[in-house]
């Protein structure tokens, strides 16, 4: 009996959280309400059937428990019982396929008017393409895949010089509009997945997959990954904003095309040298940093690098937060960096620089700072270099007390909360594996021992 009783509390218990659980369906922000439709058909026929069997094995307990004046009949068949069970089996799984069959159907039949994206992904990161004027993608190829070609754009193809590229995880779509997204993969297997529109397909390395939708209502929608890629697989996250027509409209005219970005121009040290004036009465003449005036080295970073975080501090990604003091400060001296040339003159000067070691001042148990490290190293390079590909920055001979100082924001939600700040976001998921203070101080006195970027290109030049 204790059985049958815990059969009819489970049966009873599944259908209340089933019908009174919070959790359930995101709302629908596409044209696929015959997906919700399909899921609905499957719960309720494997609901029936859940609330079947287990009615029946109860029943089945009772009324046939054991009783001595009772002998248990054998039938080895029984065909009648077999006709029913298939009869019924087939049933249920016509019921749950044949929706399914209709709407995967039309899954890959996107209408001839659905307006083209390319959605591009790589270890931990989303990007995006559309086409430009002439409605048509230029051509890719792996081979062509460079940190300054993220894209593996073929140079010669007339069609690509007006393709646009959205090197943000965040792209923008017009309402009420189909579209088709073609699925590029740069590394592993990825999956390109947005709840709300309730469309998901795998990025498989060496083709091109797609899926459709037409955006049914304005607002930010999650991209997800929901094919395990490595060790940051859970923050490989986008956003997709729907946006009226004229909105999206205005997006994409500031996006850059592929010919915009081959032509710009270097940045001229020269006259980076007299922008640098200011950076230099805190960062020091010869980008040393100053821990007094809690300034860190910046000969040595990579150009790609400063340049996101001049413009974050300009834009207010950074330096917004409350209790981001030192951003507070940094972000108007930024501000004096008026456009892209500015920029890129300051940061040309500062790779001029000498890229001496900074003083260690962090002192950690170095042992269980490489422990952790095997988790860092896989995005900031073994060696702490950095990884322009996964948006990892140089760790390796850079002011340790600066990384504490930000491993601690990041963890604090200080930094990387903001939501334009998509990298920063990644990085506050990782710096949570860091619970106390003292492991932060590990891993930072690990990195005090990595090979400094001479060191490094000796190693490369030796393995070659």
């Amino acid at each position: 009996m204790a059985l049958a009783v815990a059969l009819i509390i489970l049966i009873i218990g599944s259908v209340l959280f089933h019908f009174l659980s919070p959790w359930y369906l995101t709302p629908l922000a596409s044209n696929w309400s015959t997906i919700d439709f399909t899921l609905d058909v499957t719960f309720w026929v494997t609901g029936f059937v859940f609330v079947s069997v287990n009615a029946f094995m109860a029943y089945a307990v009772i009324r046939y428990r054991y009783n001595s004046s009772r002998r248990a009949e054998y039938q080895p068949e029984n065909k009648k019982l077999e006709v029913w069970l298939t009869v019924l089996t087939s049933v249920g799984v016509a019921a749950m396929l044949a929706p399914g069959l209709f709407v995967w159907a039309e899954f890959v039949t996107p209408p001839d008017d659905a307006h083209e994206v390319e959605a591009v992904g790589q270890q931990w990161h989303w990007s995006y393409r559309f086409p430009g004027e002439d409605g048509k993608f230029g051509a890719v190829e792996s081979r062509y895949v460079s940190d300054d070609n993220p894209f593996g754009m073929e140079a010669d193809d007339p069609y690509g010089q007006d393709d646009v590229l959205v090197f943000s995880p965040t792209v923008h779509l017009p309402i009420d509009k189909p579209v088709k997204a073609l699925l590029r993969s740069k590394d592993v297997l990825h999956n390109f997945a947005v709840a709300q529109f309730r469309v998901k397909m795998d990025l498989v390395p060496g083709l091109v997959s797609y899926l459709w939708f037409t955006p049914t209502r304005t607002g930010n929608f999650e991209v997800l990954c929901e094919e395990l890629c490595g060790v940051g697989h859970h923050t490989m996250r986008g956003m997709v904003v729907v946006d009226t027509q004229e909105d999206f409209d205005a997006w994409l005219a500031q996006q850059p095309t592929y010919a915009e970005v081959q032509a710009r121009q270097a940045g001229d040290p020269q006259l980076g040298q007299a922008q640098y004036a200011i950076c230099a009465s805190c960062h020091g003449m010869q980008g040393e940093g100053n821990p007094v005036l809690n300034s860190p080295k910046l000969a040595g970073q990579e150009a790609w690098y400063m340049r996101r975080q001049i413009e974050y501090f300009k834009s207010g990604v950074r330096g917004s937060h409350q209790d981001d003091v030192y951003g507070q400060q940094m972000a108007p001296m930024a501000a004096t960096l008026v456009d892209d040339a500015a920029i890129n003159n300051v940061i040309a000067y500062i790779q001029t620089l000498p890229d001496n070691p900074p003083v260690a001042t962090v002192q950690g148990d170095v042992d269980n700072g490489e422990q952790i490290w095997t988790t860092c190293g896989v995005c900031h390079g073994i060696n702490g270099e950095g990884l322009a590909a996964v948006n990892a920055p140089r760790q390796a001979g850079m002011d340790d007390w600066y990384l504490v100082t930000q491993l601690k924001n990041f963890r604090a939600g200080v930094r990387g909360a903001h939501r334009d700040d998509k990298y920063g976001m990644q990085m506050s998921m990782m710096a949570a594996i860091l619970n106390t203070d003292q492991q932060i101080n590990d891993v930072v006195a690990y990195i005090n021992t990595l090979p400094g970027p001479d060191t490094q290109q000796t190693i490369a030049k030796g393995s070659n």
